[in-house]
């Protein structure tokens, strides 16, 4: 009943509450997770047009520099167990598939987004 309030507010307000989090799959707690492949340092926001290009300078050249997914659409950058998956796809729209503990999230799998 609590989610049909939730569900129907948020179509009232025009606003997606129900899509606020990634969605959690039935299978082991799994969730898949969709965002830019970026660096701890930048985050959501690189300084250089070139998003490649930036996040691989700043995880080789800053000491303690990790590859991070960036969720541009609810403003949120979450840690990745698995950084050399991570660095294939760097600068790239991936979704990521595992299950999250705290801010980090440990992968299962890791592909280009469509």
């Amino acid at each position: 009943m609590k989610k049909l309030i939730y569900m129907a507010l948020a179509i009232a307000l025009g606003t997606p509450l129900a899509l606020a989090k990634p969605k959690p799959n039935a299978k082991n707690g799994e969730t898949v997770f969709v965002g830019d492949i970026s660096d701890s340092m930048c985050g959501l926001k690189h300084p250089m047009n070139d998003a490649r290009k930036c996040t691989l300078g700043c995880v080789k050249g800053f000491d303690g520099t990790t590859f991070v997914l960036a969720d541009q659409e609810h403003q949120k950058v979450y840690n990745l167990s698995n950084q050399g998956k991570a660095k294939r796809f760097a600068g790239e729209k991936v979704e990521v598939r595992g299950t999250l503990n705290g801010n980090t999230i440990h992968v299962i799998s890791m592909k280009a987004a469509n």
